[in-house]
């Protein structure tokens, strides 16, 4: 068994779908691994990885206007609105969501569907620049 790590960094312009597949889809190539395990952590509180499809923009924003009805910005039960009406509602949106994800591959690409890419979710409104920690582990 052999094994890579990478970080992968995103810059965001607020709120929204950025996607990574083809950043982690090179580092894999670069790796030489061609079978294994390709493990995803976002190291943030207020924004999440998903896989989700790739095709059609309307998912995405569908998934923006749901959370936004679900879990609305400066709500007033929150009391943790230290960097702005947008903080709690982005650390709820994470715990809801998820910070960690396992892609198998094999020959080298990622074994995700036809439709499907892997995305960071930024849930809060302005740019940030977002990490995430991808290790490979494979043959």
């Amino acid at each position: 068994m052999k094994q890579a790590f990478h970080q992968v960094v995103v810059p965001t312009q607020g709120r929204g779908f950025y996607d990574i597949t083809d950043s982690v889809s090179r580092h894999l190539a670069a790796s030489l691994l061609t079978q294994g395990l390709a493990t995803l952590h976002l190291q943030h509180t207020s924004a999440s990885l998903l896989i989700q499809e790739n095709a059609d923009p309307n998912v995405r924003g569908d998934f923006d206007r749901f959370f936004a009805a679900l879990v609305p910005d400066g709500d007033p039960m929150f009391l943790h609105t230290e960097e702005g009406d947008d903080d709690m509602s982005a650390h709820i949106r994470t715990a809801l969501t998820a910070v960690n994800l396992s892609i198998p591959f094999d020959q080298g690409r990622l074994c995700l569907g036809t439709w499907q890419g892997i995305y960071v979710w930024e849930h809060r409104a302005r740019p940030h620049t977002r990490k995430v920690a991808l290790h490979l582990l494979g043959e």
